[in-house]
């Protein structure tokens, strides 16, 4: 399976053999190699291009953009979301990184890190030092200065390089053949043969010849200063490049091209038009306009998990933003900006509730660094706080929902910390903040927000919200092996649910944990019926994520009964799911009960493999099966039965087998066919028997409960 997050190349690499060359070189005698240079050079490309076909690093190759960040706080977090990491635990990005990587092979391109240098320099160091597997190539126009950095100082192409470069990106563009070489060949020398300048000179040869261009380079090195033909420094080679094409747009183009600025990292078609577009620029144009854009390669196609988007290089878009600043717009744009995607995530979380959670789930990932970006814009001022308490609370799913716990709890702490006068929006962020603490396990801090967000609500009448808290104090009672207890609040908030009308994947999600209360107490019929409810809700509703959870329960009943092959169908589709939306609970509790009704149906060995494949699961959500008697036993029951059958010695080979195995790796063996399957020399399936449940309550402060066993709920409201 393919664990690379580099970008797909949208058009042909050209050149640069030499540099490839000793840019591996390095990379088999160095652990950190960076590539220096101007802006426009190259530098990503080549890494990219290099990262690709290292083949002694397998796939594993992963691809972290810094450009897009401001705030240094969430670099650590941005790797974390490079690496594909889930945790659910209470540690920081950095311990999570440490212990990731401590023992894989595994090639990190840290790209545009230059303006967060002071940050990346000591985090790349600890990697690397914790992580004997782990080489960074990195890009910047100024070296980390970390002892052992091998350094590439990438120079602008010789000259076969960029007349082949600027002849194939003419021809991908549909400008006639140039048959003029020497005309070719003086306009790469006055280029200097800076690809990004290639790039913008190949868009305009449709529509312009290479003498006319030529003419006009004159004309603008003229304007900058210098009277002379001769190559111009790099820095102001590419400045003028730039700003020559600045010149040769319409001015609708020039207007698009500084408003684009305000976007970090992809943005889409909609997003576009809701910021960019006003009487000056009317919407019904802009497409035609950003048409224009990506002809003259200002703007890069860039495909993402939600579809077709753009984006534009950061030194494209740095020219642009000082255009917009003597404009005297950037202000206003950016808090339109920060309009859309707050409409974006309001959007999302209502749809959350549907058969588009899925897609929900790509477009917020591929949001992120713009949702980032607003989020800023909403600390920035005292009397936007309510919007960033607002924001980071409607953003619960992308928390709590597909697996960016940490980076969601930065955002609450930090909009919870400003005063607002908003009571609703500090509601909302509270309880989500609650949410977030109980799947950390931080009981502390989980019961602080909740009763602070019950008390506040109940002075405000907010019944909504005491719902919510009362709810999510439910569910830590629910991780305490409390049940009476998580009965009654679970109860109580869903009768609140009921009364006011609210019904969404939250919702849902309270009903199945109050059918585990049920279950863990005995009640299995009790809890199988409501499971049944819900999966009738979801269906009718087309939602999927909540329904794995009810689909949980319903095996967990289908294996007491002995009908083990309808247990299995439910926690494939459960373990599909929630492997979908990175539910790294929802993983490990399917995988558990899945190796349970494995070795009952007589195949200790695999059993074995997938009760090993979830231990480092579980080491990524945090206290192992939330320190819960009754969590526990399905793992302790299907345990004891493999080594009954295996023998001590060949149940933990096998154990080890499992724990060696990758997330996806794991996902993939436990959810395979395995109709037919004989183990020889096995017993027959081992009839089910039930598993003691821990009915006890937890002294408070003897652990930390590490995350729910529903994964995570949602709302609309409150």
């Amino acid at each position: 399976m393919r664990r690379s997050t580099l970008p797909a190349e949208l058009n042909r690499f050209v050149g640069r053999t030499d540099e490839l060359a000793d840019l591996a070189a390095l990379l088999s005698e160095s652990r950190l190699v960076t590539v220096l240079g101007v802006g426009g050079v190259g530098k990503t490309r080549l890494a990219l291009r290099a990262a690709a076909v290292q083949k002694r690093y397998g796939e594993e190759v992963r691809l972290a953009e810094c450009a897009p960040l401001r705030d240094p706080e969430l670099v650590e977090h941005a790797l974390v979301e490079a690496l594909g990491l889930t945790d659910h635990t209470l540690r920081g990005p950095r311990e999570v990184l440490v212990e990731h990587l401590a023992d894989r092979r595994l090639l990190l391109v840290l790209d545009g890190f230059e303006h967060l240098v002071e940050f990346c320099a000591p985090l790349v160091r600890d990697l690397l030092a914790a992580a004997p597997g782990l080489t960074v190539l990195a890009t910047g126009r100024r070296p980390l200065r970390v002892p052992g950095e091998a350094v590439l100082t990438l120079a602008p192409m010789d000259e076969p390089d960029a007349m082949a470069l600027l002849a194939e990106r003419a021809a991908r563009a549909g400008a006639p053949a140039v048959t003029d070489e020497a005309a070719l060949r003086e306009l790469c020398r006055r280029l200097d043969g800076i690809p990004l300048a290639l790039e913008l000179a190949a868009g305009r040869l449709p529509l312009l010849s290479v003498e006319q261009l030529l003419v006009r380079l004159d004309d603008r090195f003229r304007l900058l200063g210098d009277g002379g033909r001769g190559v111009l420094p790099r820095h102001r080679t590419l400045r003028t490049a730039i700003g020559w094409s600045h010149e040769l747009c319409t001015p609708e183009e020039r207007l698009l091209w500084a408003r684009l600025s305000v976007f970090a990292g992809p943005f889409d078609l909609e997003a576009v038009e809701y910021v960019c577009g006003g009487p000056d620029l009317p919407q019904e144009e802009i497409l035609d306009v950003l048409g224009g854009l990506l002809a003259q390669s200002l703007v890069a196609r860039e495909d993402t998990a939600a579809g077709p988007g753009y984006r534009m290089l950061d030194t494209v878009a740095a020219y642009g933003a000082e255009w917009l600043a003597a404009l005297g717009d950037t202000e206003r744009m950016r808090r339109r900006h920060r309009d859309w995607y707050m409409g974006l995530a309001t959007w999302c979380e209502l749809e959350w509730f549907s058969p588009r959670q899925e897609e929900v789930a790509a477009r917020t990932a591929a949001a992120l660094p713009n949702l980032r970006a607003a989020l800023d814009v909403c600390l920035e001022l005292p009397e936007d706080a309510h919007l960033a308490q607002h924001l980071a609370g409607t953003l619960w799913f992308a928390w709590v929902g597909c697996g960016r716990l940490s980076e969601g709890r930065h955002w609450l702490d930090r909009a919870l910390a400003l005063e607002s006068e908003h009571e609703e929006a500090r509601l909302k962020a509270l309880w989500v903040l609650g949410y977030v603490a109980v799947l950390q396990g931080d009981p502390t801090a989980a019961v602080a927000a909740l009763h602070s967000c019950r008390e506040r609500a109940r002075a405000s009448r907010n019944r909504l919200a005491v719902a919510y808290a009362t709810h999510r104090l439910g569910c830590l009672a629910l991780l305490s092996d409390d049940f009476p207890r998580a009965e009654d609040l679970l109860g109580r908030a869903l009768d609140a649910y009921a009364e006011l009308g609210e019904l969404n994947s939250n919702v849902l999600m309270g009903r199945v944990e109050l059918a585990m209360a049920r279950a863990f107490r005995g009640d299995l019929e009790g809890a199988t019926a409501i499971c049944r409810e819900v999966r009738e809700v979801c269906e009718e509703r087309g939602e999927r994520w909540s329904r794995a959870y009810a689909l949980y329960v319903l095996a967990f009943s289908a294996w007491t009964r002995g009908a083990l092959p309808e247990a299995r169908e439910l926690l494939v589709e459960c373990l599909t799911i929630n492997h979908l939306f990175r539910d790294r609970v929802g993983v490990v509790l399917a995988v558990e009960l899945l190796a349970l009704v494995t070795v009952s149906e007589g195949d200790p060995v695999e059993a074995a493999v997938l009760q090993g494949a979830a231990l480092p699961v579980w080491d990524t959500v945090g206290v192992r099966l939330f320190g819960s008697g009754s969590f526990d036993g399905p793992r302790a029951l299907c345990a004891g039965r493999a080594v009954e059958e295996l023998g001590a010695e060949r149940y933990e080979e096998l154990f080890r087998l499992g724990r060696g195995l990758s997330l996806d790796e794991a996902v993939e063996r436990a959810v395979a066919d395995r109709s037919g399957v004989v183990t020889a020399g096995l017993p027959g399936a081992v009839a089910p028997r039930p598993f003691r449940t821990a009915c006890r309550p937890v002294v408070p402060g003897t652990r930390k409960p590490a995350g729910s066993p529903t994964g995570k709920g949602g709302e609309a409201a409150g």
